[in-house]
């Protein structure tokens, strides 16, 4: 234990400056994945990471053919159906926006330092990341890349860029595989995947402060270090607006970042709390969609001839796969999610738009309501349920999550935490929701819950 404890206080030491030599996307407001592997496998959040490689027969990261968004904008761009327009500081960003179909209003800023364009992101230059339940887009002003990050059906997450030099000529997204420097590490379970973390306030001696990898389960006094967020979360303090041009002021409560720094460039003046919350979430649950799928693929031999299945691999495979799907439900169902403690209140209009989201069963509820008083989903199960990710999960992988997920939600499985965490009404409630719609429920879930 004492090995372990002397680690931790060297990696707050270095964390800075190794996460100012390391790359991050547009999901950090730091890096440290520089430490290497080893360390990163220690630190996963909350669970095991993947192990094999990305170049295994069965998941061929950088040779799959790819099926998202950011591909379907490609083929528009090479087609003459779409053009990125550049605008000013902001650059391609708006009009990237619009071809990705991310809304203004998710808008996310992180003043944080911590990524190898550091020196041009600082309060007064925030970096600001935009996304939907598909894909996330980073910009900084003044930089040269546009950077962007979609999950792909099959691939998992899959990195972009735009070049942003003046007066550029963007002709396509051009992927990135120099992005898995940070984002293939523990802290997205060895698979490409979002981060997202809160850091504490830069000392004198330091280049950016020390970041912690944040998700669901962490309560709002942990998150948003280095980010600015607007809105409100009631008598809570979170860690958020820990800025400069923030500590003369009353409160650290924003309604906007207008007057904080120049806004050229930016689509919003506003870095919303429920955006915050949402991508917390989101973030995390699609590197557990990820890596089911990787881990089911890898343990599959008939996906790596000339080996063939038998009854003794498809028991290892199930045995594999039980334990990554508990995982999955787990997160899926908000199980460990920290309530909250008072009404939080956005004000960019991103809950209002985002509540009306996604399909609705025969009584009009969807898995996009948004509670925002106690916990923040209305019908705890994540609307990533619907995600083609999650559809294009291999059936080992599937039928593994289904399985656990009916455990739960019938009240099969007994555990107190589980039922703590949702009501018998909660489970009823997305019962119904999902049976009307998603088609490839198995049998069972017609069944009554006890």
């Amino acid at each position: 234990m004492a090995s372990c404890v002397s680690c931790a206080s060297w990696l707050a030491i270095v964390a800075s400056f190794v996460a100012s030599r390391c790359r991050s996307l547009v999901a950090a407001g730091a890096c440290v994945v520089a430490l290497g592997t080893w360390w990163s496998s220690l630190v996963a959040q909350g669970g095991s990471a993947f192990m094999g490689s990305v170049d295994d027969p069965a998941i061929n990261y950088s040779t799959t053919r790819l099926n998202n968004i950011v591909e379907d904008a490609n083929r528009k761009l090479e087609e003459g159906a779409a053009r990125l327009t550049f605008d000013g500081r902001g650059g391609f960003l708006r009009s990237a926006l619009d071809l990705l179909q991310i809304p203004a209003d998710s808008q996310l800023l992180v003043f944080s330092r911590a990524s190898l364009q550091g020196k041009l992101i600082d309060e007064k230059s925030p970096r600001a990341l935009y996304f939907n339940d598909r894909v996330a887009l980073g910009w900084v002003r003044d930089a040269p890349l546009l950077e962007i990050a979609v999950h792909d059906d099959t691939a998992g997450v899959v990195f972009y860029t735009i070049d942003q030099g003046e007066g550029g000529r963007a002709r396509r997204f051009t992927r990135a595989f120099e992005c898995l420097g940070c984002h293939r590490a523990g802290d997205t379970f060895g698979v490409p995947g979002f981060l997202m973390f809160s850091t504490t306030r830069a000392t004198q001696l330091q280049t950016s402060g020390v970041p912690r990898p944040i998700d669901h389960s962490d309560p709002l006094s942990r998150r948003f270090g280095g980010w600015f967020v607007t809105g409100s979360v009631g008598s809570v303090m979170h860690m958020g607006n820990e800025a400069a041009a923030v500590d003369g002021r009353p409160t650290r409560e924003l309604a906007s970042v207008d007057g904080l720094f120049d806004p050229d460039g930016y689509s919003a003046s506003t870095s919303d709390i429920v955006a915050h919350l949402v991508f917390t979430h989101q973030a995390r649950m699609t590197n557990l969609l990820t890596r089911a799928s990787w881990e089911a693929r890898v343990a599959d031999p008939a996906l790596h001839p000339p080996f063939t299945r038998t009854a003794e691999s498809d028991a290892r495979v199930a045995a594999i796969m039980t334990g990554v799907a508990s995982e999955v439900v787990d997160y899926l169902l908000f199980i460990d999610e920290a309530k909250l403690t008072d009404r939080v209140r956005g004000n960019a209009g991103f809950g209002e738009r985002f509540t009306k989201s996604g399909p609705r069963d025969r009584q009009g509820r969807s898995l996009y309501e948004l509670d925002l008083t106690r916990r923040l989903m209305k019908y705890p199960c994540s609307y990533l349920i619907y995600s083609p990710a999650f559809d294009a999960l291999p059936p080992t992988a599937k039928e593994a999550i289904y399985r656990r997920l009916w455990q739960v939600l019938s009240g099969e499985e007994r555990d107190d935490r589980y039922r703590t965490a949702l009501s018998r009404a909660d489970r009823q409630a997305i019962v119904e929701i999902i049976r009307d719609t998603k088609k490839d429920l198995p049998a069972y879930f017609q069944r009554a819950i006890g």
